[in-house]
């Protein structure tokens, strides 16, 4: 039988080709092709179901996560699918096998309350609080990923239509509502503070003291800082201020669809984890409040 690794190869160079993946998927997905070869000492013949299934689950023995190996036999059925289409073998081996069950574990999000003294935190007196309580403010009205924010250039920002341009996961580009709030609080910080640390090369909206974008982990730890300025109580990450958004938009009665443009969402099913969340509150302020709960 011929060896699977030349067609290994045919199946990353498509998915790098026709799926905008990133760079970091890509290597994911080699990764766990990679281990499909080891067991099947790389040869057709050996695409067996009985095989796969033996393989998926020693790797659950030895402590993989569920969530972990759905992933990996997610990557081999669709390498075993490309097989297919390319007429090297005649069925899927992948197609009778049950995805491990994944429970997903839902997403945190804090108050109204505390998250607006979480956005009142940062100091309006010098060129870093306006930066970061712009950043707050935007990330809380837009729901934007930290990467998505810290990347956001320049002419990212539309004042005049109210809307920032975010290059999203898979180089995929949308367009995203910003509140009023957020407008007035990145308005101050250009007209006040990024002129004090901009040079001629930052493109970035938010910059350093050294007029480079700022890093995910800076922004990460000035989150964590004004949490405790704000006594904020609860868990806050950028993360958590992406969850909010989209809860309390939810909790507001928008329509799921509409978050899931906004979030930048390919699959519904993703947006829809959050009901569960606002369904749950509801559940629990009824148990607490009413006669009978």
């Amino acid at each position: 039988m011929p060896a699977l690794d030349a067609h290994a190869d045919g199946y990353l160079l498509e998915l790098a080709t026709t799926r905008g993946l990133s760079k970091h998927t890509l290597d994911a997905y080699a990764r766990d092709v990679a281990v499909l070869l080891a067991k099947t000492s790389g040869e057709v013949g050996e695409l067996r179901t009985e095989t796969l299934a033996g393989a998926l689950s020693d790797e659950l023995d030895r402590g993989m996560s569920a969530r972990s190996t759905a992933r990996r036999l997610s990557a081999w059925r669709g390498f075993c699918r490309y097989l297919v289409r390319e007429r090297v073998i005649g069925e899927d081996p992948t197609s009778l096998l049950d995805r491990p069950s994944t429970r997903r574990k839902l997403p945190k999000a804090i108050g109204v309350d505390p998250m607006l003294r979480l956005l009142e935190a940062p100091s309006e007196s010098d060129p870093r609080g306006l930066r970061d309580r712009a950043m707050l403010q935007l990330m809380y009205a837009s729901g934007l990923r930290v990467s998505e924010l810290c990347l956001l250039r320049l002419a990212d920002f539309d004042r005049e239509r109210g809307i920032v341009r975010v290059q999203g996961k898979g180089d995929k580009t949308r367009l995203v509502p910003v509140g009023e709030e957020a407008l007035l609080a990145v308005d101050r910080y250009l007209s006040e503070a990024r002129g004090r640390h901009a040079t001629a090369k930052s493109k970035t909206l938010f910059v350093s003291p050294r007029g480079s974008a700022l890093t995910r982990q800076g922004f990460w730890k000035n989150v964590k800082r004004y949490a405790r300025v704000a006594g904020v109580t609860e868990f806050v990450s950028p993360h958590v201020l992406r969850h909010s958004f989209a809860t309390h938009l939810l909790e507001g009665g928008a329509d799921l669809r509409a978050v899931q443009t906004m979030l930048g969402h390919a699959d519904l099913a993703t947006t829809e984890i959050y009901t569960k969340v606002t369904d749950d509150r509801v559940s629990r302020a009824h148990a607490k409040h009413h006669p009978r709960g």
